[in-house]
């Protein structure tokens, strides 16, 4: 999962702004299956199929046509009504419909399309004029999803049958149907496209609340990616900052005179809740194992001592390669900051208790 979340990132981020533009990352889950089997792809993956079951499954080098107009003939607008009072006027409204939808496929057979991506739905008859003239479609695709599918593929979104021209068609190396299970869990795979800065990770799970907390785990590592590109400046874990940063607070009291040096030892003994909380969580004394550090810190000078959780025999959180994001941990204390100096604005602080 870690390797999954760090290529996503890395396929999609302009490393020129460093940042990372995560609508080109599709995050889509799926039922079925375990955690393991959970994929990076380089492509898209939406969860359609092809709009009838005896269309090709996977297309070769496909050239995608993609529409915003549905396959039908328009609709007026108007609260006009036509009458139909005799056979030969009947024909004569079936044929035009019937030529509406000759033409709408000749236009996408002539642009040289093989696979048709649309994003409203058509009816039987058009469906079977697709099925006739080798043309395999997918309906009702999402407008999000269609602008990732334009920009994997490099196709224009086309809004009319009359503007369509192989300079608009998308491209990638094959557009195919997977089943997952059974044969009701079908999705649509558009892999090796031209351009690679669009890619999908399919989430697999025993249910669907495995499913959505993997996307999110996933979602909060490709964050942490995200911001090393930001900015790759990193601070060892373990707690081995929180302890360095407590013990310099600390000799700021100690040189601060007046009531200030109590908040100010009151700041540094906050951060040593985090250490100590570490410590409780993996079994050990809190209060000694914070000693040590500190102590450890204080003589040698070495500020990536932290809390050796995973009883590795290090205090060395370097060595451990346990780190985490410098703008992270910002972002962090200076959020904790200013919760408390909102909660101290407040002029009438009820205590817990006080009117019992």
């Amino acid at each position: 999962m870690a390797k999954i979340a760090t290529d996503a990132v890395c396929n999609v981020a302009d490393w020129e702004r460093k940042d990372v533009n995560f609508d080109l990352i599709k995050l889509e889950g799926k039922v079925g299956g375990t955690l393991e089997d959970t994929a990076l792809i380089n492509g898209i993956v939406i969860d359609k199929e092809m709009s009838h079951p005896q269309m090709p499954k996977e297309v070769k080098n496909a050239k995608l046509c993609i529409l915003t107009c549905p396959f039908e003939p328009p609709k007026p607008k108007t609260k006009h009504k036509l009458n139909i009072t005799t056979a030969a006027d009947y024909k004569a409204l079936a044929a035009a419909e019937a030529k509406y939808f000759d033409d709408m496929v000749k236009m996408v057979k002539d642009s040289g399309a093989n696979v048709v991506v649309c994003q409203w739905g058509f009816d039987d008859e058009a469906n079977h004029l697709l099925l006739q003239n080798k043309l395999p479609a997918i309906r009702w695709v999402g407008g999000v999803e269609l602008e990732l599918i334009a920009v994997a593929t490099g196709g224009r979104i086309i809004p009319r049958f009359e503007e369509i021209t192989p300079e608009k068609l998308g491209t990638c190396g094959s557009v195919r149907e997977v089943c997952f299970g059974t044969t009701k869990d079908r999705m649509m795979f558009f892999e090796d496209c031209d351009n690679t800065k669009a890619v999908s990770v399919l989430v697999r799970g025993g249910n669907q609340m495995v499913v959505e907390e993997g996307k999110r785990s996933l979602h909060d590592a490709m964050c942490v990616v995200r911001n090393l590109i930001r900015n790759n400046r990193i601070v060892y874990g373990g707690g081995s900052a929180e302890i360095a940063c407590a013990l310099k607070v600390e000799d700021l009291a100690n040189s601060v005179g007046g009531i200030t040096q109590y908040a100010i030892r009151g700041f540094a003994q906050a951060l040593d809740d985090i250490p100590m909380a570490l410590a409780e969580n993996s079994g050990f004394s809190p209060i000694t194992s914070l000693s040590e550090v500190k102590a450890e810190q204080i003589a040698t000078g070495n500020t990536n001592l932290g809390i050796d959780c995973l009883n590795k025999g290090t205090k060395d959180m370097k060595e451990q390669r346990v780190f985490e994001t410098l703008i992270g941990k910002q972002q962090q204390m200076m959020l904790a900051t200013q919760l408390v100096k909102m909660i101290l604005k407040i002029d009438d602080v009820i205590i817990n208790g006080a009117y019992d």
